[in-house]
């Protein structure tokens, strides 16, 4: 695990290949690591060969159906009238990114994340734009939020992906269990709220 970690990390921050990039470099030393512990079996290179084309599938229909819909969005003119909207509430815009913060913590309790951020971004970004928070503090913040939402009950998509892994133990055991990890996370999106400059000023320093 320390070998892989160090590939696909050590990797990205020496600039030998993209974040994108980086994933195919992980799955390849995975499957070698594999190789040389004598662990891959042809049975389960087909199994993960089929996993993989069912999640790349999803993801492509997902993403698909975000540009469309952001197409939609972008001719309606939706996202610049609430934005417009928005900003004439009268209301501080600190409170109305209280509440958008909120509503993707609940859409992350239903929604998969990814589905979740490609189909609302298109809506929030002139939003935020509008009230003047950074567009990169926000990313950071609403991918915090959505993982917050995927393990958080009653659905937390990820809660049943470990379920479908760990099968042996119950789902209430693993709905408990994800407290201590959502109150670190909650912890560090108050951070971030509260000191908006860590999202953009400490990548500064991972440069090389």
């Amino acid at each position: 695990m320390l070998i892989l970690f160090g590939l696909v990390m050590g990797g990205l921050f020496a600039g030998w290949f993209t974040p994108t990039e980086a994933g195919g470099a992980g799955a390849a030393g995975a499957m070698f690591i594999a190789l040389a512990r004598g662990q891959l079996t042809w049975r389960g290179f087909f199994d993960a060969t089929v996993e993989t084309t069912r999640i790349t599938a999803m993801v492509f229909l997902i993403v698909t159906g975000a540009t469309i819909f952001g197409r939609f969005m972008a001719v309606t003119r939706v996202p610049f009238t609430l934005a417009e909207w928005i900003g004439g509430l009268g209301v501080s815009p600190s409170v109305i990114m209280i509440f958008i913060i909120f509503g993707y913590l609940i859409g992350g309790c239903f929604m998969d994340s990814l589905a979740m951020v490609t189909l609302t971004i298109p809506v929030m970004y002139p939003v935020i734009l509008k009230l003047g928070f950074d567009p990169i503090w926000f990313g950071v913040i609403i991918v915090l939020v959505s993982e917050m939402g995927v393990i958080t009950p009653p659905v937390g998509v990820n809660t049943y992906v470990i379920k479908g892994v760990a099968k042996d133990i119950p789902l209430e055991t693993i709905f408990r269990g994800i407290f201590p990890f959502l109150a670190a996370e909650a912890v560090c999106a108050i951070i971030l709220i509260a000191f908006p400059i860590i999202a953009t000023f400490l990548p500064s320093f991972m440069t090389w």
